[in-house]
């Protein structure tokens, strides 16, 4: 496992951050698919594809929520959905997300992305070490 160093914007002390094969291959497979469609949006302007594919995770995480609401029979027009429906839209929120990083900054959306996650589950990990 890689421990590469990341130093936290809140306390300013370096912590590691475990780097595991599945990360990287997650990061593979965004990079091949982000360039498919950009070569599928070549004809628009950067910047509008940027925001496009920001967009396009509030469409997929709306998916998702539709999805529960089906679930619950919240919906008027009817549809069901399953539990693997909704984990299906989730995914596919994530997966937008994840383009739309590499999008915005293509050389350093891995390196942003370990630095925010290790940050945001801190408190997953201290608790985790108290337990």
């Amino acid at each position: 496992m890689d421990r590469t160093p990341a130093r936290t914007t809140r306390t300013g002390i370096a912590e590691p951050i475990d780097r595991r094969s599945d990360v990287d291959t997650l990061w593979d497979n965004i990079e091949k698919l982000a360039a498919v469609c950009r070569a599928a949006g070549a004809h628009l302007p950067d910047e509008e594809v940027k925001a496009l594919q920001v967009g396009k995770v509030a469409e997929k995480a709306g998916e998702a929520m539709h999805a529960l609401h089906g679930l619950k029979g919240l919906t008027t027009c009817g549809d069901d959905h399953t539990v693997p429906e909704v984990q299906n839209d989730l995914v596919g929120a994530v997966i937008a997300a994840l383009r739309a990083m590499h999008y915005i900054n293509p050389t350093g959306a891995r390196t942003t992305f370990d630095e925010i996650l290790h940050h945001r589950t801190r408190r997953g990990r201290e608790a985790a070490a108290t337990a």
